[in-house]
């Protein structure tokens, strides 16, 4: 799809913009790295056999690492104002985990621009409703607002 740029007098009109990102597996290396980043070893993120037995049927990523990936999962889309010189995260609202990420599945994040509140002439907070689907599961993996603060120049 790719990033959308607008003059930053026109960012307000974007609310409403859908976006699709990229799909992205989460396979269980991954989920080994984060759970030695964070030191959360719990068997049904790490041990494929003893997870097997779980009604999951395997391991699943930790909701957070699902959450930890939205910056990757929107990566080349979205709508900015002309001449960005950074965008930082600016924080989340309502995060609910709905459904656990089998090892293995590939994800992909569904955003939608609900508000644009500018704060000077060049500091705008984008806030976003996000929706982490997961192939071919009807429950998406999490839903949450995501505020980014964009600087213009």
């Amino acid at each position: 799809m790719g990033v959308k740029v607008v003059p930053k007098e026109q960012l307000a009109d974007q609310v409403g913009n859908k976006t699709v990102g990229e799909w992205a597996t989460m396979d269980q290396g991954r989920i080994n790295t984060f759970a030695d980043c964070t030191e959360d070893h719990q068997f049904i993120h790490i041990d494929e056999e003893k997870a097997a037995q779980t009604p999951f049927g395997g391991t699943i990523a930790h909701g957070f690492l699902s959450l930890s990936m939205l910056p990757k999962l929107s990566e080349g889309t979205g709508v900015v104002p002309e001449n960005v010189v950074m965008g930082i995260n600016y924080g989340l609202n309502k995060v609910r985990f709905l459904n656990p990420v089998r090892a293995g599945k590939r994800i992909r994040a569904h955003s939608e621009l609900i508000s644009v509140d500018q704060k000077d002439d060049n500091r705008f907070l984008l806030t976003s409703s996000v929706t982490v689907e997961i192939e071919g599961v009807e429950t998406p993996a999490l839903v949450a607002e995501s505020l980014a603060m964009i600087v213009c120049g």
